[in-house]
Order: structure tokens, then sequence, then C-alpha cells
């Protein structure tokens, strides 16, 4: 039994004419009879009296013909409901990023993407790098924001920007008189930099950094959060080394000066699926590749899901 069944017996049901009813259908009289004649084999009773002169329900036509009405409205429901679905996930965008990106790149991004796609719904997520990984690789996120390249056969990475590092320093400390700050100016002194459970490329760069220039600190803090690394710093505990974006965070008794050696920058990558992409990533990924001048070198490989 099939639903066209359903459909052609509620259509004879309604006309009471099988030519009249075979006329509504866009279909010959003989094939709606087999049509009917078949349904009536597969439930195993008779659903229509048929005389040449009128057609008329059984009784047990009639309790079938409610039923098959319920039937097919349901199904109607369950087409109605998987496509609202379908489109809502064309219509959701899940991003995870890092601080840096909602501060250098979002703001540039998204107020284009929302004239692209107005009824696009955006979900960010602030995770760490390993749990943005995850959740791409288990597809709870369309696209990640990390500081470390994550690629293979099914993800690709590409990257965006090249944050800078700086050196902060309380307003009230020796150093903050300086125009430019040697190595040398910095042994004994406490540094503060961020866990690197939150992001582990950031404290490897600042690592590597201090180890090429003989820094040798008196200890080296870690902050859990970026509030935490600005009032260490802010109480006159420590310097710190931090993205260049935290400047906008800090309070007007923090300074900011520039090394003798440059310290180096931290990069930014977008990791996203390779071979399907949802419409709303790809032109989230079109929309950063415009802005920020990038080649499109997955653009010949990709399916998109619409």
């Amino acid at each position: 039994m099939e639903l066209r069944h359903l459909r052609y017996f509620i259509t004879v049901a309604e006309e009471l004419s099988f030519s009249k009813a075979a006329l509504k259908l866009h279909t010959a009289q003989p094939s709606l009879s087999q049509q009917i004649k078949d349904l009536e084999d597969d439930v195993g009773v008779q659903l229509l009296h048929r005389t040449k002169r009128k057609v008329e329900l059984t009784d047990e036509g009639q309790v079938f013909l409610e039923q098959a009405r319920l039937t097919l409205t349901q199904a109607d429901k369950a087409v109605t409901m998987a496509r609202q679905v379908a489109a809502a996930k064309v219509l959701c965008l899940r991003i995870g990023f890092v601080p840096s990106a909602e501060i250098r790149i979002f703001p540039y991004i998204l107020p284009r993407l929302r004239v692209r796609l107005p009824k696009l719904q955006i979900r960010s997520l602030n995770l760490k790098e390993s749990d943005q990984i995850a959740k791409l690789k288990k597809g709870d996120l369309d696209i990640i924001f990390i500081n470390q390249k994550f690629e293979n056969e099914t993800f690709a990475s590409q990257l965006v920007l090249k944050e800078a590092l700086v050196l902060m320093l309380p307003k009230q400390h020796p150093l903050a008189q300086c125009s430019e700050i040697t190595a040398a100016q910095l042994q004994g002194l406490i540094l503060t930099i961020l866990t690197h459970k939150l992001s582990q490329p950031l404290a490897k760069t600042i690592t590597q950094y201090i180890k090429q220039q003989q820094i040798h600190f008196q200890s080296i803090d870690e902050a859990n959060t970026i509030g935490e690394a600005i009032q260490a710093v802010h109480s006159g505990q420590s310097c710190a080394i931090l993205p260049a974006y935290i400047q906008a965070l800090a309070t007007n008794q923090i300074v900011v000066r520039p090394l003798e050696h440059a310290l180096p920058y931290l990069d930014v990558f977008m990791s996203y699926p390779k071979h399907e992409s949802s419409t709303a990533t790809q032109h989230l990924i079109d929309e950063i590749q415009t802005v920020f001048g990038l080649e499109k070198p997955f653009a010949s490989t990709q399916s998109y899901i619409n």
C-alpha cells in the first residue's frame, strides 16, 4: 500500500464517481479502478460498493476513509517539518572562535554576511581550541577560528590573519617611561601570560620568544582568563605579553611598550569541512577571503549542502 492509493481512494469516496475522480486525478478511469482494487486486496475488505448507477462506501470503507485522511494529513505534516528542519540548517551557522577572531574578524564579516543572508541565524561559541576541533569533527560546529593549523583529508585550514603580541606594563612601572625596551631590561621581572589551556599555540609562541631572547623572568604566571591577566598588570604585580586586541579591554593604568626585538605574531586560522560545507558556511568563507584578500584554494573541490 502506498500513499497514492490512499489519495485515489479518498478522491473516489468524496466524488462517489470513478469518472469524476479520474478526471480530478488526471488519470484514466480503468487505471483508477485497478488502483482501488489493489488497495482493497491489500486491506482485505471491500471498501466501495459499485453498481452501474452509483458508487457507495461500505461500512468498512467509511472507517478506512477517516483513517486514510488522518494518515495523509500526518504524512504532509512530516514532509513540512522535515523541510523546515532542512531550511533551518541551511540558515544556521555555528561558529567556534578564539577571542581574537571576535575582535579582529567578526566585526568586518558578520554585517556583510547578514546583508547576503538576512534570515541567517548565527550561533557563536568562545571555546578552547581542543573543544572547537572536537566539535568540528563531530559536526556540531560548521567552522572554527583557532591559533593553529588544523587540516587533513576531511578538513581545510586557511590562515586569515596574524595577531600582534604586545608587552603590557603598569603605568607607574619604571620601564613605562622607555620608548623601547631591551631584553636585558626584562630580566628578573614577573611575567603573566594566558594559560596554555586556553591557547597552547599562544603559550608556545611566547615561550619560544623568551627562550630565543634568553630572557630570565623571576617567574612566569599563567592567568586563566583575560581579566586575570589584566588585573595582574593593573595591580602592579607583573608585566604581561598578550595579544594586541586585549589593549581595548585594558584600563588607563596599563601601557604598551615596544621591544627592541619585536614580539612575534599569533596566527589565526579558520578550519572547515572540505567537501560538505553548508551554503551559510561558504558565504562566510567567501566574505573572509574577499575582505582579507585570501586565495581560494578549495573552490574547485568543495560541494555545498543546499
